[in-house]
């Protein structure tokens, strides 16, 4: 207990000359994005695909998905299918496992809170870096491997994907803010967090087209992780862009990272006691 509030002490006296909350994380932009790319390569240390393997994976998975639920969903199409459905995995991927890294993260980093004075926006933009670029990897193969089925994807990438993939990377990044508080504050929160994402996850029209749900598909539109999910694939396979509506999403994300941020400075003495 000594030791613990020695160290808090210590951000008491050493955060404030250092900065906090965004700007902070503007300051070491190249800190944070390095160290997670540094995870990235520690991830696939000696071996020959390095880190291909993740896309390499993430594509066999969607393939063998795609053709076991075509068949079984009795798909006209399997090739339309197999691309709705690797998009919509590869970008549920993304979400999941932000939310799942950050519900555990300050109890993960529960050692640094308390001995350094290294404010806590800093890990939550390593982690947030790290999940992009493991998203990176895992879209770009599966895009690539895609645009020989549907040639279409390239000219609707360039022309309206931009925008919905702005607003899934701001919504990831106060997602894993959220997440982590919750996590830091309530101990089961981590516990329960695979549970609603594996319902959140059969109840998302991800396998499936929103119309499959039929009168449930309420539950599509209050959904707020499957509505971060659908512009991008709409964007893609359709060309589709309701501009408007994302620059409506984008003012509401761009407040909830600036709140985010600000969250994380008032809760700096706190979070150590939390963990």
């Amino acid at each position: 207990m000594a030791i613990e509030s020695a160290g808090i002490m210590n951000l008491r006296e050493a955060k404030p000359a250092q900065g906090q909350g965004l700007f902070y994380g503007y300051r070491t932009a190249r800190a944070w994005w390095y160290s997670a790319w540094l995870r990235t390569l520690a991830r696939f240390s000696r071996t020959t695909l390095g880190s291909f393997w993740m896309g390499l994976s993430n594509l066999l998975s969607v393939a063998v998905l795609g053709v076991v639920y075509s068949t079984v969903l009795k798909v006209a199409d399997p090739s339309v299918y197999i691309v709705y459905l690797g998009f919509g995995i590869t970008i549920w991927g993304l979400i999941s496992q932000a939310s799942l890294a950050g519900s555990g993260l300050f109890i993960q980093r529960r050692e640094q809170l308390l001995s350094n004075a290294m404010p806590s926006v800093f890990y939550c933009l390593e982690e947030w870096a790290f999940q992009l670029q493991t998203f990176a990897q895992a879209f770009v193969v599966v895009f690539a491997a895609f645009a020989f089925i549907q040639p279409s994807l390239l000219l609707n990438a360039v022309s309206f994907l931009w925008l919905p993939l702005l607003n899934l990377a701001f919504f990831t990044f106060w997602v894993i803010v959220l997440m982590a508080v919750l996590g830091a504050r309530f101990k089961d929160f981590a516990q329960l967090m695979p549970i609603v994402l594996q319902l959140l996850f059969l109840v998302s029209p991800i396998l499936y087209k929103r119309e499959g749900l039929g009168r449930l598909q309420f539950l599509a539109d209050f959904n707020p992780f499957y509505q971060a999910l659908a512009p991008v694939r709409d964007a893609l396979i359709e060309g589709r862009l309701q501009l408007r509506t994302e620059l409506l999403v984008l003012s509401f994300n761009l407040i909830a990272v600036v709140l985010a941020g600000l969250l994380l400075t008032k809760l700096r003495y706190r979070l150590p006691l939390w963990v």
